[in-house]
């Protein structure tokens, strides 16, 4: 039996899902995790980026911290975190957060920002506070670019997440460390594949929320383009 086999094997044995330290168990943890981590890289990102794509200040040092989170070993950041506040789910939450906030951050900033400045100032022409103009004209133009970000985050923290296991933080990564402790190749092969999965769902969920909150003014006028944009045929010659 190779070894692609036995993983599918492991991952559907009933046995291997029942239990609290069963798959479904630490599939589970898995994802309320890391939708844990996403949303608290956006309660600190998604107000900043917002500020940022409505006053057009700031992009430059945001790029740059971006940049820089992004550059950080992620690792590394949890090894420090742990040894500084112990083995504890804490350590490896804190080091996804910074993981996850630059991809919320330039999903707010550009969502925001990539507002048509006719349209943002026709609504100020109309009598509209800055607030209104955030919540009424921007927010809805700009969700679907910042879901986008959220959607990117979503993905990398799936993934990553398996460091969690590192120091004893649970997950699915618990079986990827475990194998290749023990050499039970086919068991990291199914949680890698499972992982996978998981992160293709949750992809494809995202995707189809960036869908749905598109406003119905723009998909008609992109719709209208779109048909204006399509070469005419040309007419049979009359006889």
């Amino acid at each position: 039996m190779n070894v692609f086999a036995e993983a599918f094997a492991w991952l559907f044995d009933p046995a291997n899902w029942e239990g609290p330290d069963g798959i479904g168990a630490r599939l589970a943890f898995h994802v309320v995790f890391s939708l844990a981590v996403v949303a608290g890289a956006t309660i600190v990102a998604l107000p900043i980026g917002v500020l940022i794509g409505h006053t057009g200040r700031g992009r430059e040092p945001a790029v740059v911290v971006s940049g820089a989170l992004r550059a950080l070993p992620t690792l590394g950041l949890l090894t420090i975190l742990a040894l500084a506040m112990g083995l504890s789910v804490l350590a490896p939450y804190l080091a996804l957060v910074v993981l996850a906030i630059p991809s919320v951050l330039a999903g707010a900033y550009a969502g925001v920002g990539g507002v048509s400045r006719t349209t943002v100032d026709a609504a100020r022409a109309m009598g509209m506070t800055e607030g209104q103009i955030v919540l009424r004209v921007e927010a809805p133009l700009g969700l679907p670019t910042v879901i986008g970000g959220i959607r990117s985050a979503v993905l990398q923290v799936v993934a990553t997440a398996t460091l969690a296991a590192y120091i004893g933080g649970g997950g699915l990564g618990t079986y990827l460390f475990s194998g290749l402790k023990t050499g039970n190749y086919p068991m990291v092969l199914g949680v890698s594949m499972l992982i996978i999965a998981l992160a293709l769902v949750l992809d494809g969920a995202f995707a189809l929320t960036q869908r749905l909150v598109v406003p119905e003014g723009v998909r008609v006028r992109r719709g209208t383009a779109r048909l204006r944009s399509r070469p005419s045929r040309p007419r049979a010659a009359m006889g």
